[in-house]
C-alpha cells in the first residue's frame, strides 16, 4: 500500500488548491517530501490525515451569525424547486413561498406531502404563465440547469437563449418583476463554454432590467452543512431600486459526518433507520479493506489494478473511487446515486452506501421531511437538492437586504410627505 499522496490527490482530499498546498509547504504547515522511488514531491498520508483531523475538529471562538428577523412579510416564487431543499431553507429563515414549479412528478409529490398548503405547479415551466404574480413577489429563485447558448451576435440577448431553461428563468423574472432574482448552479458554470455561458446569463439579466451582484461560489461547509458541496449563486437586483445585497458571512465552525448522523448541535437525535442501497458482493469485499478516510490507494497493489481497471494507469487522483468517509470529516459531495464507482461514499463503520435518511441528514433536511417515490428516486431528489442549511443562510442574506430596502423606502416616503 502506498504511504504517499500526490499533490493532486492531497489537493482533492483536503479541498485546498495546489497553490495553497505549495504555500503550506513553504510555511511548514504541511510539508512535502521526496518519494523514494520516483523522487517526486509527495505528501505522507499520515501527515495529511493528521491535518484533516485538525482542520475539521478545531472549534473556533467568536462564531458568526447571519440570523435576522424579517421586518415585513417577504414572498418567494421558486422555479426548478426539486424536493424543496432551497425552499425549506428559505422558509426556515422566515420567507414565505407563494408558489413552486417543478417538472419531476416524484419531487412534486414530496413537496405536496410535506407542505400541503404550498402551491405546487407541476409540469414543464414552458407551459406556465406567471403574470398573476407580477409585482406580488419579492424574490424569484431557481436552480436552473446549466446549458450552452447559441451565439448569434456579439452581445447575447434573451432571444438567443430561447430553448434553454435559463431563458425560462429570465422570462419568469421579466413577467413577475421581483425586487431580486437568485439563481443557483454548480461551480462548473464558471468555466462552462470558457465562461461564455455565465457571461451570457449576466447579459440577459442586464437586458431585462437587473444588475448582477458579483457572482460567488459558496462552500456549504462554511454554512452549517457537513458536506464539501459548492454552489454558484447568481443574484440580480432590479435596476430601478436602491437595494444592496451581501452574501451570507461564512461560519467559522466546520461540521463533520458525526455531526450529521449522531445526536449533537445539528440534530437532536441519532439518524433514524431507513432503507438504502447495497453493494454487490465483489465491491463489498474490496471496500471491506478500506479504512475510514481511505480510498483505492489503500488497497493491495494487485487489487488496486483489478478494481480500477484502465483507470489505474490514467492521471488524476480519482480520490472518490473506493472512498470510505471518516466520522471526523465532512462528507464529500453527495451524488444522485449513492454507489457510483467514480464517486463512492461508503459509511465509516459499515461497508454500505449511506441510507436515504443519512443522505438527507448530510443535506441537512429535517428528519420529518418525507421523500416520495422509489429508493432510487429518493436518492436522486436528495442528491440534487440545495442543502437546507445553506438555503437558510442565503435566506438570512435576502432578509437583511430587503429589511434595509424597505426601511429606507419608508424614510424616503416620510420625507416626501413633509
Amino acid at each position: 500500500m502506498s504511504e504517499y499522496l500526490s499533490l493532486a490527490e492531497t489537493s482533492e482530499l483536503i479541498g485546498k488548491s495546489k497553490e495553497t498546498l505549495r504555500r503550506w509547504d513553504r510555511e511548514g504547515i504541511l510539508e512535502a517530501v521526496r518519494e523514494p522511488v520516483s523522487n517526486y514531491r509527495v505528501y505522507r498520508k499520515n501527515d495529511v490525515q493528521l491535518l484533516l483531523g485538525n482542520l475539521f475538529e478545531e472549534v473556533q471562538e467568536d462564531e458568526v451569525s447571519n440570523f435576522i428577523e424579517p421586518e415585513n412579510d417577504y414572498s418567494v416564487l421558486e422555479l426548478f424547486a426539486g424536493a424543496g431543499g432551497l425552499a425549506v431553507g428559505l422558509e426556515k429563515a422566515g420567507l414565505k413561498c407563494v408558489a413552486l414549479n417543478e417538472i419531476d412528478k416524484w419531487a412534486c409529490q414530496t413537496l405536496r406531502t410535506n407542505r400541503p398548503t404550498w402551491n405546487v405547479l407541476e409540469g414543464d415551466i414552458k407551459n406556465f404563465n406567471f403574470h398573476k404574480f407580477r409585482n406580488q413577489v419579492d424574490i424569484v429563485t431557481g436552480g436552473f440547469p446549466c446549458q450552452a447558448f447559441s451565439y448569434a451576435g456579439k452581445k447575447l440577448g434573451l432571444k438567443d437563449a430561447r430553448g434553454t431553461l435559463f431563458y425560462e428563468f429570465a422570462r419568469v423574472v421579466q413577467e413577475v418583476n421581483p425586487l431580486m432574482c437568485i439563481g443557483e448552479n454548480v461551480r462548473g458554470l464558471l468555466s462552462h463554454e470558457k465562461g461564455k455561458t455565465l457571461e451570457g446569463m449576466c447579459s440577459i439579466l442586464d437586458e431585462i432590467g437587473y444588475d448582477v451582484v458579483p457572482v460567488q461560489v459558496l462552500k456549504a461547509i462554511n454554512y452549517r452543512v457537513p458536506q464539501k458541496r459548492e454552489r454558484l449563486i447568481l443574484v440580480g437586483v432590479r435596476k430601478d431600486i436602491d437595494l444592496d445585497y451581501s452574501y451570507p458571512k461564512p461560519h467559522k465552525k466546520i461540521y463533520n459526518l458525526k455531526d450529521a448522523l449522531k445526536k449533537g448541535e445539528l440534530f437532536e437525535r441519532n439518524v433514524p433507520k431507513s432503507k438504502g442501497a447495497t453493494y454487490p458482493e465483489y465491491k463489498k469485499e474490496v471496500l471491506d479493506m478500506i479504512p475510514p478516510k481511505g480510498y483505492w490507494r489503500d488497497l493491495p497493489l494487485d487489487i488496486q489494478k483489478e478494481y480500477m481497471g484502465g483507470s489505474f494507469y490514467l492521471g488524476g487522483g480519482k480520490t472518490g473511487m473506493a472512498r470510505r468517509i471518516g466520522w471526523d470529516e465532512p462528507s464529500l459531495t453527495l451524488t444522485c446515486s449513492p454507489a457510483q464507482k467514480q464517486t463512492e461514499r461508503c459509511h465509516p463503520d459499515e461497508t454500505r452506501p449511506f441510507t436515504v435518511r443519512e443522505y438527507a441528514r448530510i443535506q441537512t433536511f429535517p428528519d420529518d421531511w418525507k421523500f416520495e417515490g422509489s429508493v432510487a428516486q429518493q436518492y436522486k431528489q436528495i442528491g440534487n437538492a440545495v442543502p437546507v442549511n445553506l438555503g437558510q443562510e442565503i435566506g438570512y442574506s435576502i432578509i437583511m437586504a430587503l429589511n434595509k430596502y424597505y426601511e429606507q423606502s419608508v424614510k424616503i416616503l416620510a420625507q416626501n410627505q413633509l
